[in-house]
């Protein structure tokens, strides 16, 4: 049950509970009335009608003289009025107005007359006394319902003590539910919330559907989430320590190499001309390594950061593709390598320029540097539909992408599947992935290539194979393409 639904449910109880002590004392003094009401008229009456039978006397009505047998029949139960025919009281039986003589008028000395009433307190009733034909004066009799009274008032009490009790029981009940829905879990929330701040170890307790449920649960899903954005940050953190403490490495052992022939060309010493060009020939490939290494750490940083946004602008994808996949065949006819270029793709790209070449380069330079002499290297960009036949057949089936591709594969020893699931992580190089020696890199080319993709709104998929090949396919997406005469729209993802 809700907490709002159960509050609700219990402030209406303790409402209602008046009302019904009010409803049952009603009940109770109606039935009580009910069952005496005929009994005690009879009994009344009777006593009525003794009294009757003494005032009755004419000569009671005679002012000035004493009236004993009255005074007799008079009780704190039986208050008698004696009037004379004008209105003057004569007697009251009550001794605190008995001194008072104030002359009725004649409509209230008429009123009810030989009218046997009741009220909560008495039964009463008037009656004129003549002396042949002459009226000679009243009476007024009013016998008290004492008896009634006291039933009434027992009953009362009763469901006085009943409605207390009833009211303690309800007060410990909310009291202990309160304690039990609200309180003692509240508190136990705050102790698991103070533990999660001081980093202490936090027991999921067992969740209800109600607000304080809902609560928990909310305080579980954040304090995971906290926890994830902990592991992500000590992650990150390691990540970087790893990462700057291989880029030294790395930097210093070209370094070295550039101060040793540096050194070697500035020294006095007779060097031929054949070993100063191989000298400055060392240290500019050297610097230019260097140099690849830092663009790439400032690429990488800079992918990195939550503000970067990749500026897009639109291109003629049949131009701009015929000219990105060119260039590459000189470097693949100095590695003894066949390279075989596709460009099938029409239609407006929202693009980098400058950054998918880093793509293209990037994934080149990989599958260059691990495809063997006499090799095979593919390089297209084509629509999904229309997938060159020289794609390995495996790579068909795996295939998750759609749309426009961007394709290199190549021939080779491939990557087994446990590294192929680390191939896009930073510093993963590619070289200790496919167990080649002598090969050496920054290990964030396929990080780099994997989130400018990604900036472009596009995704990244590499497959492989240890005895056939490995193929990498980036999907572009476009604002509106157009492949083998049929319109394909694409959106950015």
């Amino acid at each position: 049950m809700k907490l709002k639904t159960w509050l609700l449910l219990s402030y209406f109880i303790v409402m209602i509970l008046p009302l019904a002590a009010a409803y049952a004392l009603f009940a109770s003094v109606n039935a009580y009335h009910e069952d005496r009401n005929v009994e005690e008229y009879f009994e009344k009456w009777t006593e009525l009608q003794q009294i009757s039978t003494v005032l009755k006397d004419p000569k009671l009505y005679k002012q000035g003289i004493e009236r004993p047998q009255v005074k007799e029949i008079s009780n704190p139960q039986t208050a008698i009025i004696l009037y004379r025919n004008d209105g003057l009281p004569l007697y009251n039986s009550d001794p605190l107005v008995n001194s008072v003589s104030v002359i009725e008028s004649k409509e209230s000395l008429y009123k009810n007359l030989f009218q046997f009433e009741n009220n909560y307190r008495n039964y009463s009733y008037k009656e004129p006394v003549f002396s042949g034909n002459e009226l000679v004066g009243f009476f007024e009799v009013s016998l008290a319902r004492d008896e009634w009274i006291d039933g009434v008032n027992n009953r009362t009490w009763s469901v006085i003590a009943v409605l207390i009790g009833i009211f303690c029981l309800i007060f410990i009940s909310v009291s202990v539910l309160v304690n039990r829905k609200l309180n003692k879990r509240l508190t136990h929330l705050m102790k698991q919330m103070t533990a999660f701040a001081s980093s202490e170890k936090v027991e999921d307790m067992q969740t209800t559907n109600d607000e304080i449920g809902e609560l928990t649960s909310s305080f579980y899903s954040m304090r995971k989430q906290i926890e994830e954005a902990r592991e992500r940050i000590a992650k990150e953190q390691q990540e970087k320590e790893f990462m700057i403490a291989t880029i030294s490495h790395d930097l210093k052992t070209p370094l070295t190499s550039i101060r040793a022939y540096a050194e070697s060309l500035s020294a006095e010493r007779n060097l031929v001309d054949e070993e100063r060009e191989e000298y400055r020939e060392i240290i500019i490939n050297k610097a230019n390594y260097m140099q690849q290494m830092l663009d790439d750490l400032l690429m990488y940083t800079l992918l990195q950061s939550s503000t970067y946004e990749m500026d897009l602008v639109q291109v003629e994808g049949s131009e701009f593709f015929d000219m990105l996949l060119s260039d590459y065949e000189q470097l693949c006819y100095d590695k003894n390598i066949t390279l075989e270029v596709q460009s099938e793709i029409e239609g407006i790209f929202n693009v980098n320029p400058k950054q998918l070449m880093r793509v293209t380069d990037n994934l080149m330079s990989n599958a260059i540097q691990h495809t063997p002499k006499e090799g095979a290297i593919w390089l297209a960009a084509v629509f999904s539909e229309n997938l060159p036949n020289w794609v390995f057949p495996y790579v068909k089936q795996e295939l998750k992408l759609d749309g426009p591709l961007l394709i290199v594969q190549n021939s080779g020893e491939g990557i087994d599947k446990e590294a192929l699931n680390h191939v896009f992580e930073p510093l993963f190089q590619a070289d200790i992935a496919r167990s080649k020696k002598g090969v050496s890199g920054t290990g964030l080319g396929l990080s780099i290539t994997k989130q400018i993709i990604e900036k472009h709104g596009g995704k990244v998929q590499m497959m492989s194979h240890k005895t056939i090949g490995t193929c990498v396919i980036c999907k572009l997406p476009t604002i509106e393409g157009i492949g083998d005469g049929n319109e394909n729209n694409f959106k950015n993802d």
